[in-house]
């Protein structure tokens, strides 16, 4: 890897991490997607820095950042983007949405209704959107980071299987330790937000390390790997749902950009490994005697990655 471009992630971890405290691993999963084109679910209690995080990267690569916070009114129109009926000119013209952002922040995403879930769709798998039977591209690079409330909380509407599968990587923040959370107050103190984060790189410059990531040699062997462990998933009697294929190339592009991150030209299976939990566990769903035994989908994940056969 050349060393201006290893330079660069060295700052963006150091940039990000100085306002986002205490989750470097957080935010490595996060440039792992970045990376990788993919989207991150990020699901939470209310308050741990979700939105912050989503800020301090579009801050940190120059990219543009767009907010739509989603509430059961919430329009397919407002994420996508409306058409206009211009009375001079007599000719409709497009009004774009929250969706013409290159990190756009999906706040609650599961207290809208499924229809407006559902206009988030085409952007994420196609990096377009049609509206009116006209296609508009998005910017590059395109991420959407939604945040997500536990289901149990009120007034929620659960995301289908099929816009989960469109996430990269389900991630959770979780509450800080005592003494991380100490140095967030300090931070606050000093008045360090998304805002006075440090900008480290260009939107151009992410693309070339996209382009690079991409590049990253994957051995036969290692997609074999990768394949067995996605086919475990498919045979576990206790999982209803197993992985997809889309989750097979997900997990073969996040493993490249982990190496790409880690400064390798190829994937090892550690890799694999160091991803594979964060991009596969919310893509399985449990049968109901599973649930019925309170067995736990990670518990048994983990032990079906442990089983497959690492390749020489």
């Amino acid at each position: 890897m050349e060393q201006g471009i290893f330079g660069i992630i060295e700052k963006l971890r150091e940039s990000m991490n100085r306002v986002f405290i205490g989750k470097e691993d957080v935010v490595e999963d996060l440039l792992v997607c970045l990376l990788a084109g993919g989207h991150v679910l990020l699901e939470d209690v209310p308050g741990v820095g979700k939105t912050t995080l989503a800020g301090v990267l579009a801050r940190t690569t120059s990219c543009s950042f767009g907010r739509i916070q989603f509430t059961p009114d919430t329009l397919p129109g407002d994420v996508s983007g409306v058409s206009i009926y211009n009375m001079k000119t007599g000719e409709f013209t497009y009004r774009a949405g929250a969706v013409m952002s290159q990190i756009l922040l999906a706040d609650e995403i599961n207290r809208t209704s499924p229809k407006t879930q559902a206009s988030l769709l085409e952007a994420m798998a196609e990096g377009q959107v049609t509206v009116d039977g006209v296609v508009h591209e998005l910017p590059e690079p395109f991420m959407v980071i939604a945040t997500q409330n536990p289901v149990e909380f009120l007034g929620t509407y659960p995301l289908p299987e099929a816009q989960m599968d469109r996430f990269m990587m389900r991630l959770s923040i979780g509450y800080p330790d005592r003494e991380q959370e100490i140095r967030m107050a300090e931070a606050f103190l000093r008045g360090e937000t998304p805002e006075t984060a440090r900008v480290v790189c260009s939107a151009d410059e992410v693309l070339e390390m996209k382009a690079a990531a991409a590049g990253v040699g994957v051995s036969r062997a290692l997609l074999g790997y990768m394949k067995d462990i996605v086919d475990l998933t498919r045979q576990e009697e206790r999982f209803v749902l197993g992985a997809s294929p889309r989750a097979l190339l997900s997990l073969v592009r996040a493993s490249q950009s982990k190496a790409f991150l880690l400064g390798r030209d190829y994937v090892k299976p550690d890799d694999v490994k160091a991803v594979a939990m964060q991009v596969l566990l919310h893509r399985l769903a449990l049968s109901t005697d599973a649930r019925l035994r309170k067995e736990d989908a990670g518990s048994i994940l983990k032990s079906l990655i442990l089983k497959a056969k690492i390749p020489v």
